[in-house]
């Protein structure tokens, strides 16, 4: 089991990566960051989501086209990216559903963040970079991959060996984002 510490150091590694290298992401490493995702916890166990793991490159290129914006160079690399999982919402189950109704959050946005980054710290810890992405042509999407008009795809994960440089994380200051027994 990896001590508090150690999983902290994790946390603050990840960063999102945007160069990587051609070395394909072994099988083993990549069954364990899907299940990574895939154990996530979720609102009243719904688990609304399916993962649809891309890595044939004909269809990671044609994938990268849906979601560039070439005008202000955003997300042309994921062309470099060997695996891309693309992250559509399922219905909610009925306990999740209601509750949702009732209290007027949608618990599968949460759920879904949650799988996510799961995902990305498990590519973290196998030696893997990753990069969410939020910005695609979501009906292209769910036409080069078949997915029904019905669903929504929520998120688009790059994963590779990254090529990018660490940075140093940049957050705003503790005392604005923390504070205890009141606001």
């Amino acid at each position: 089991m990896t001590d508090g510490k150690k999983m902290l150091d994790l946390i603050v590694s990840r960063q999102s990566d945007r160069k990587y290298s051609k070395k394909p992401v072994e099988k083993e490493k990549l069954e364990r960051i899907i299940e990574a995702g895939r154990m996530a916890p979720s609102a009243c166990n719904a688990q609304p989501w399916k993962f649809v793991i891309v890595d044939d490159p004909g269809l990671i290129d044609r994938l990268a086209e849906a979601a560039s914006a070439k005008i202000v160079n955003m997300n042309t690399f994921l062309h470099q990216a060997p695996v891309l999982i693309v992250i559509v919402r399922e219905n909610p189950n009925f306990s999740s559903k209601v509750g949702g109704t009732i209290k007027n959050k949608d618990y599968s946005h949460i759920d879904i963040g949650i799988a996510t980054e799961n995902i990305c710290i498990q590519a973290t810890a196998e030696g893997i970079g990753s990069c969410i992405i939020g910005w695609f042509d979501e009906k292209l999407v769910r036409k080069i991959l078949h997915i029904p008009s019905e669903k929504r795809v929520y998120l688009i994960i790059s994963l590779g060996y990254s090529l990018s440089e660490k940075r140093e994380k940049k957050r705003k200051p503790r005392e604005i984002t923390v504070s205890f027994n009141k606001y």
